[in-house]
């Protein structure tokens, strides 16, 4: 186990460096060809700049994602929270780890559901948090997502046999 300022870690996930080129790739190259088609369009109309737009709209997402997927997701006796330091969600406000097939979760993911709302707030390809919804995953290996999807649950599980006795 690693000590770090927060606390001790349990479990830490990050975003797979293949899948990062390639979402990050797929976005930039969507950005540039988006923009050429604007650029070479010729016809000047306001589909030219609306092409442009969503050009410079999909470079702009390739950017996030890349900063996004820098980060990582950090559980500690605690606290799920990013290796920023922002908090998810703490652990006595989880209420359930759904990663059923047809859960809202992101691929190679799986869904927490809380007992108080938070703010939004959206890292691309490794989390996103709605109202008492945090979905955590997309661009990550399934097996790490699954490991700390697995290390929350045993958490809430303790919890609730210590809430039983």
């Amino acid at each position: 186990m690693q000590q770090d300022t927060m606390g001790d870690v349990i479990g830490e996930l990050r975003a797979s460096p293949g899948r990062r080129v390639f979402g990050i790739g797929v976005l930039s190259i969507l950005g540039l060809l988006l923009l050429r088609m604007g650029l070479s369009g010729g016809t000047g109309t306001w589909l030219d700049g609306l092409v442009l737009v969503l050009g410079i709209g999909a470079l702009w997402a390739g950017w996030i994602m890349y900063r996004a997927t820098e980060r990582s997701l950090v559980l500690t006796e605690e606290e799920l929270r990013d290796s920023t330091g922002t908090v998810l969600a703490r652990l006595d406000d989880i209420r359930g780890v759904d990663r059923g097939t047809f859960a809202f979760k992101p691929s190679n993911g799986f869904l927490l559901r809380t007992e108080t709302r938070q703010p939004r707030l959206w890292q691309p390809g490794l989390y996103w948090r709605t109202g008492r919804r945090i979905g955590v995953g997309g661009i990550t290996r399934a097996a790490e997502s699954k490991a700390l999807a697995d290390l929350i649950a045993i958490k809430l599980a303790e919890r609730a046999a210590v809430d039983a006795d």
